[in-house]
């Protein structure tokens, strides 16, 4: 019996991925599956520890100059000097993991400016159940302790557990980041510490807006307000949202580098991240006053206008209800009116697990989708709609709203809302490497009445050239994420997200919110190859003047070997002076041997080589038509289009997969590589062909054939 063929997940790039979609169906990356970070399993390491009687230390993120940061806190900053990495133990005799339960008061900010995250973890100890998903229960400093803890947190689009030691920085006896008011407290600075490692390094977390933090600890989705033009109905919105444990920070704008964490008079700090903690309606002096709670990550420099710890209006205020919502002096947390809210603070960021019941009079789920996708140079980054000559490359999703609001939604118009989400991915972690932030945006438009109910197809230039978009993101930014509510009747929709210019390259997840049914799938091009019948001439059936030339080619033996094809192409194609090449290579040229050699003793005969010499000249033609810049090469936009003039449909990935291939770094692809690629192709299309003798697409084969097709094609 032959040994049927697995292919180890660890082999290739491409196994590696097919392994991950495996596992995505299989439900690894929710949050009762987290993928485990780096590998690391919190139990086992946890049980090794102990019975080994020994303290963990995590290599992956060591305690190092290295984890601090790359610049500001790199290793050779005035600012890293005379930190330590120290366990709580060793800082004090009692430390707890946590006390009393999380507050928000266990979160002060420390000499990083991550006053985003921190808001955002405030703002999470308002709700036990989101708290505890993130911060897993039964980790002590008593119990079970061998220094190594656990934090989960969501990465584009999927849950992973991550592993840290306890060992902290410290200078001068004190924690340099995060820590709480207590000071033998840890929880908080703990989950730093793994957020950080996620990120590449604490200097990483420096800046940020909350809605970051917002969605890495819910897996929700942000929305935006601009508090100069709010909705009417904003304060309602804000009560919701609390009473539904969403997460909410917002900032003053700043207008120049100086403003940046500037205190304003009625001590406020500008370009500052707060966390909106509370919301309520109080009887003052026979009116409704409107009151929201703000928290201030520093812990201590609070408002001090109306309505602060300390001022006046309290005392117009039912004594019972005074007591219920006055809070302790300077920790960081106070109340003021709603309207100064508005007037003080610029923008407000909710994130919500359920953001429709924001807009909808009853409580009902979103209907959600998430898709990964990458830009990659030459074959998927066509930049904005600005690029027309190759903005179609960019990858697309199609959309079908099926139903309309319900009748008793918010507004008179009909149609079906949906809130879309473009989010870049690994971007702070290659910060180290001088990277930050891409611009990034979307545009969407309905699909052609021709191409309805299909998925196997990518819209062309000529489409975005002659059609307007329905809908698209706000504007193009450099944020890790741009999001934008819609509303459009049901159809099916085309969205292209992109980065403003072209062949900028990156990973990103795309996600769908919508208020009611939808579909979505990834449009792309059906893996088909338009072959022509191919017709194999006996010699006798040989041109003369093909004989001779052949004759004089091959030599005594009549067979062409790798080195006399790589010595013809060579010479034929060196006359040719519009093609950029740097000839055959003799890889090249022994791989064309392999594929044509149809008797399998390593040479071309004359019949074979008639095969190989026509397709040459035929890609030659193909080659010509579609340089359309006469640069004497392909570039990735032309190749596509001249792969498909060829009769290959392919998908975005092997197109990917072709530019790396076969590109020079220039992204161009020359004549000899272009021949080869083609000619690959079609022997490869061939060879699938031969052996899907039922015709439906799948083959299966031994170990041994599949060596025949990987180590000779």
């Amino acid at each position: 019996m032959s040994e049927e063929l697995i292919v180890p997940v660890y082999a290739t790039g491409i196994s590696a991925q097919l392994q991950k979609q495996r596992d995505h169906e299989l439900g690894v990356g929710k949050h009762e599956n987290a993928v485990k970070y780096l590998g690391q399993d919190f139990q086992r390491i946890q049980y090794e520890c102990s019975q080994n009687g020994t303290l963990f230390t995590d290599d992956t993120f060591p305690p190092t100059a290295f984890s601090l940061g790359f610049k500001e806190l790199g290793p050779n900053s005035q600012k890293v000097r005379g930190v330590k990495w120290v366990r709580p133990s060793q800082l004090m005799s009692n430390p707890q993991f946590i006390v009393d339960g999380a507050t928000r008061t266990d979160i002060c900010q420390g000499a990083l400016g991550d006053c985003w995250l921190l808001a955002a973890i405030a703002s999470l100890t308002l709700n036990d159940t989101l708290l505890h998903r993130v911060v897993p229960h039964g980790q002590s400093f008593q119990e079970n302790y061998t220094g190594v803890f656990h934090f989960e947190i969501w990465q584009f689009g999927e849950w992973v557990d991550v592993v840290i030691d306890d060992l902290l920085p410290v200078k001068d006896g004190k924690l340099v980041f995060v820590h709480s008011a207590s000071g033998n407290e840890f929880w908080s600075a703990l989950l730093e510490k793994a957020y950080a490692k996620v990120n590449g390094s604490y200097e990483a977390l420096s800046g940020g807006s909350t809605s970051e933090g917002f969605e890495d600890f819910t897996g929700g989705v942000t929305e935006w307000y601009e508090l100069k033009k709010p909705p009417a109905d904003l304060f309602n919105i804000l009560i919701k949202a609390l009473e539904r444990g969403s997460l909410m920070g917002c900032s003053i704008d700043i207008t120049s580098a100086t403003d940046m964490e500037a205190v304003t008079f009625k001590k406020l700090v500008k370009g500052h991240a707060y966390s909106l903690t509370g919301a309520k309606e109080v009887n003052y002096r026979g009116q409704s006053m409107k009151l929201v709670r703000m928290r201030n990550p520093w812990g201590e420099v609070e408002w001090t206008g109306a309505w602060s710890d300390g001022s006046p209006e309290w005392n117009s205020v039912d004594p019972a209800q005074r007591e219920e919502l006055r809070i302790k002096m300077e920790d960081g947390e106070f109340w003021m009116s709603y309207d100064d809210f508005l007037r003080e603070f610029s923008r407000l960021e909710i994130c919500n697990l359920t953001p429709d019941s924001l807009k909808a009079r009853k409580f009902r789920k979103w209907s959600t989708t998430l898709y990964d996708g990458s830009w990659r140079k030459g074959s998927t980054a066509g930049g904005c709609r600005n690029f027309p000559a190759t903005f179609w490359v960019n990858p697309q999703f199609k959309i079908k709203l099926e139903e309309e609001d319900d009748d008793d939604d918010y507004g008179a118009e009909r149609g079906c809302t949906f809130l879309l989400a473009l989010m870049q991915k690994n971007r702070r972690k290659e910060r180290r490497f001088g990277k930050d932030m891409e611009t990034i945006g979307f545009a969407m438009y309905e699909v052609p009445r021709e191409y309805v109910g299909q998925s196997a197809v990518h819209l062309k230039r000529e489409f975005f050239l002659q059609n307007q978009s329905r809908a698209r993101s706000e504007q193009f930014i450099n944020l890790r994420e741009v999001s934008t509510r819609h509303k459009l009747p049901p159809g099916e929709y085309i969205v292209v997200p992109s980065t403003f210019e072209p062949n900028v390259e990156g990973d990103f997840v795309l996600r769908l919110f919508s208020e009611n049914k939808h579909g979505t799938e990834e449009m792309d091009d059906p893996i088909t190859a338009n072959l022509p019948t191919e017709e194999v001439l006996s010699e006798s059936q040989l041109d003369e003047g093909f004989k001779k030339l052949f004759a004089q080619l091959a030599g005594a033996d009549m067979e062409v070997s790798a080195q006399e094809l790589q010595t013809i192409l060579n010479k034929i194609i060196g006359k040719h002076k519009d093609l950029r090449t740097k000839g055959f290579s003799m890889e090249s040229c022994r791989s064309m041997v392999n594929l044509m050699d149809k008797d399998g003793n390593g040479k071309l005969g004359m019949v074979e080589f008639n095969v190989l010499w026509n397709k040459i000249k035929h890609y030659l033609t193909v080659f010509r038509k579609f340089d359309i810049d006469k640069s004497g090469s392909m570039n990735a936009y032309e190749m596509r289009m001249a792969v498909e003039s060829a009769g290959f449909k392919l998908s975005n990935p092997l197109h990917q997969l072709i530019i790396t291939r076969y590109a020079e770094p220039d992204l161009a692809v020359d004549f000899d590589s272009f021949a080869c690629c083609l000619i690959r192709l079609e022997t490869m299309f061939r060879f699938f062909q031969g052996l899907d003798t039922d015709k439906d697409g799948v083959i299966t084969f031994n170990l041994f054939t599949w060596l025949q097709l990987t180590m000779f094609a």
